[in-house]
């Protein structure tokens, strides 16, 4: 499955390549105030919506922002990235939520109880996908902070319940007058949506609940598997809020290319060059295949492109579990220079050869003369 190319994360944003920090918090919040899918309709709208939340993750981020400099949107596989296309804007500001303020009333709401998902790449070569195999990855994600178990009190901390919110983490806001007064729930500006209030800070996490943690998970990857698709583990994204289900882990599978041979479907194609002799008197040569070298004869009298096939020695079909073939492609080279004595032979050669015209080549040479004699041509 192809994979669309992405724009330049400063273009997204509207930003110079030196854009300061606060430049680029700035921008990241105009772009989101005017893609936000409750002030813009349409597909379009929400797509770059979640385009400037993903130019915004990386650019925010010094380490992040240090590798996509150097490296492009390539730099950045094996890093965790929040996998924006398949959340929803409330999912997403539940993440930047903290930058827009009361910009967007209820639409930032509650936060979702699970937690975000996070995208990866995971790099394998053609051999792999002929069978099932297990790869390990590794990556950075955000965890509960170990040292205050997510709380962000510091331990020991006296922590009490939010006055303001009454626990909940939200408070109800009505704005206008009379009939034309709204009512809109937002977080809580007291606890910040915690729903309780502690006197000290975790040392470790700042009061967050949250740290960087690095993971290193095992992926079973299914044999047949095409460039492009992605393998979902459960459970391996972020968390959500205390006691709530975790997000997702979406591996995208990348199949470097093999020097030989060429994926088409679940058929593979290996293209051998041959002398014209060998094509003419045949030959027996040894290609490559998936398992290692393989011995195929080379018919007396091989065309150019003809292809010769190799069952069941392609690859399995992801569903099905049917195995392909490998197709020996031949491509006949004639040689640029003559030795005096392969010059001589050939002329030997070229003297014993029937002149009659072949059938194939009468009828081409035929129509060649008919297209030839027509007025004009």
């Amino acid at each position: 499955m192809p994979v669309a190319t992405k724009r330049d994360y400063y273009e997204v944003l509207g930003v110079s390549r030196d854009a300061s920090p606060e430049e680029i918090k700035r921008a990241y919040r105009q772009a989101a105030m005017k893609y936000h899918p409750d002030r813009s309709s349409g597909p379009e709208s929400e797509e770059r919506f979640k385009e400037a939340a993903e130019a915004y993750e990386v650019l925010s981020d010094a380490e992040k922002r240090g590798r996509y400099d150097r490296f492009g949107h390539s730099g950045l596989s094996g890093a965790a990235v929040h996998d924006f296309s398949h959340m929803r804007p409330d999912d997403i500001f539940s993440i930047f939520g903290d930058i827009f303020g009361d910009v967007f009333g209820g639409s930032v709401g509650r936060r979702a109880a699970r937690g975000v998902d996070l995208q990866t790449e995971l790099y394998i070569s053609l051999a792999d996908v002929a069978k099932d195999t297990e790869k390990q990855i590794e990556f950075n994600r955000s965890d509960f902070c170990e040292h205050c178990s997510g709380k962000g009190a510091e331990p020991g901390t006296k922590v009490s319940t939010c006055e303001t919110c009454g626990g909940y983490g939200q408070v109800e806001r009505t704005s206008g007058m009379g009939f034309f007064s709204t009512r809109v729930v937002t977080n809580c500006p007291e606890c910040r949506g915690r729903g309780t209030i502690f006197t000290r800070a975790c040392n470790d996490c700042r009061g967050t609940g949250r740290t960087e943690r690095h993971r290193i998970v095992t992926v079973k990857v299914p044999a047949g598997i095409h460039d492009g698709q992605a393998i979902r583990l459960r459970g391996e994204g972020e968390p959500g809020e205390l006691g709530s289900s975790r997000g997702d882990l979406h591996c995208y599978v990348r199949v470097e290319p093999h020097p030989f041979l060429q994926r088409h479907g679940n058929d593979l194609v290996c293209d051998v060059p041959i002398s014209f002799t060998q094509a003419a008197l045949g030959a027996v040569l040894e290609v490559p295949t998936l398992t290692g070298k393989v011995e195929v004869t080379i018919p007396a009298g091989t065309q150019h492109g003809e292809l010769l096939r190799l069952p069941k020695m392609g690859l399995p079909d992801i569903r099905s579990r049917r195995v392909g073939d490998q197709h020996i492609r031949i491509l006949i080279e004639v040689p640029r220079k003559l030795s005096k004595k392969q010059e001589e032979l050939l002329r030997e050669f070229a003297k014993t050869e029937d002149h009659q015209v072949l059938p194939q080549s009468r009828g081409f040479l035929d129509r060649l003369r008919e297209f030839l004699s027509r007025p004009g041509s």
